[in-house]
Parts: structure tokens; sequence; C-alpha cells
């Protein structure tokens, strides 16, 4: 049976891809603050394990990787998914404690995740496994008013190309994948607030379709990687943006 960790599992993309692993039959590491959304998706089924922490908490963090890693014995992979986007407009209207919110999320949070996973695939017998980031279609091209994001994943590029390298060795891959308009609660969220203005929603495609995705980059043999995928609403306009 294999192992992952999924960071931000307790709503959203995070937590539709912990249920559709779970539902396939590994061993899930659930990971978040909201203990109590952990334990409603942890209660009917006997292969996730509730890891509460904040992953901007470094020590937190260590001891629930510890804690996962000890009682499974091994990890296979890291759903690297926690984020947030944070205040939106132009630069000069956000606050640099909303920024500062934004990088210790996104980024650091990102990054000690990515390295206690390496560390422990780097140790482990057999060695290696596989790290997943969640990206996003902002890592290439950005909507207006959203600096302090756009940031933040372009920042995820690369430390998704420096790990796939350095990890080459160690049979450590990495992959990014870039999701656009998953049907969650912060989408659906915006799109009510775009009809309350009298606009138009933006086109969604349904979370659980993200969630295959990752599974689909996570089921790949440690020979084979799939280096950046993008998933997205079909009619998002994306292509031919300008």
């Amino acid at each position: 049976m294999k192992s992952i960790i999924i960071t931000g599992a307790s709503q959203g993309i995070g937590r539709a891809t912990a249920e559709l692993f779970l539902a396939t039959g590994w061993t899930v590491g659930l990971l978040a603050r909201s203990a109590d959304k952990l334990e409603a998706i942890a209660q009917t089924n006997p292969n996730a394990i509730v890891l509460q922490a904040d992953v901007t908490d470094e020590t937190a963090l260590a001891d629930a990787f510890s804690m996962f890693v000890g009682k499974v014995g091994r990890l296979d992979a890291l759903f690297n998914n926690a984020g947030l986007f944070g205040p939106a407009g132009p630069i000069d209207q956000v606050p640099l404690t909303g920024f500062d919110e934004v990088m210790n999320v996104n980024v650091r949070g990102m990054f000690i995740a990515a390295q206690l996973a390496f560390a422990e695939m780097r140790k482990q017998a057999p060695q290696g496994g596989r790290i997943i980031n969640n990206g996003s279609l902002s890592a290439h091209v950005p909507r207006e008013g959203s600096v302090c994001y756009t940031m933040s994943k372009h920042a995820i590029t690369g430390l998704t190309r420096t790990l796939s390298l350095d990890g080459r060795e160690h049979d450590i891959a990495c992959g990014q994948i870039d999701i656009g308009n998953a049907a969650t609660d912060m989408v659906s969220g915006l799109n009510d607030a775009l009809i309350a203005d009298g606009k138009d929603p933006i086109a969604t495609m349904d979370v659980n379709d993200a969630a295959r995705s990752v599974l689909h980059m996570a089921e790949m043999p440690l020979a084979s990687n799939v280096q950046f995928m993008t998933v997205m609403a079909t009619k998002m306009p994306f292509i031919g943006r300008g």
C-alpha cells in the first residue's frame, strides 16, 4: 500500500484529492490546521491519518511527518498543496502584512514540506519517492490584481525545477500541477461576487478532475515523471490571453 501526505487536505482541491487517494487504497496523511474537518474525512477511512499542523510552523510540520512515517513506515509521495490567494489589487494597494502572509504559506510552507519529504525519501529504503507541487495558471499567466499570489507561484516553479534536478540521484521525482478554476468553495465565492456585481461568472471544472490528475502523476513509476501538467476549465481565457 502506497503512502502520501497531502497538505491543505481539509478543503478544496486538497480534500478532493485526499478522498480520491483513500478510495483507491492509498494511506493518506491528512495535513491541515482544521482538526475537525480532517477528522470528518478520516472517520470513515481507516487508511487516513490526521496530521493537524500549520505548514508555516516548522516544528509542528516536522512532528507531523515524523508521526506519519513512524506509523506507516515510509513516505512514497507528497502533494504539496496548501496555499492561499491573499489580498487582491494593484501593488500599491497591497499591505506588506498581506504579502508576508502569502509568502509565508505559499513559499515558506511549501519549502518546509518539500524539505521534510525530500529528507525522508532520501534516507528510506528503498530510496526515493515523488513530490507534486501545486502551482497555478498564475505561474504562467497572472490575473489582474494578483501580485502576491502570482509571485508565490512563480517561486514554486523554481522549487519544482530544482527539486527535479537535485532528486535525480536519489530516485526522487518532482512535478508540478497547474490547476485552473476548479469548482471549490473559494472559486464559488468569487463567482457569487461577480454575479452580484452584474458580471459573468468564470468558467469552472469539477474539482475531482483536478484530483484525478494528481493521482495520475502520483501513480507513475519513479522511472517516469509528469514534469508539468496544466489542467483547467476548457473555456477559461488562458490560451490567447493578451
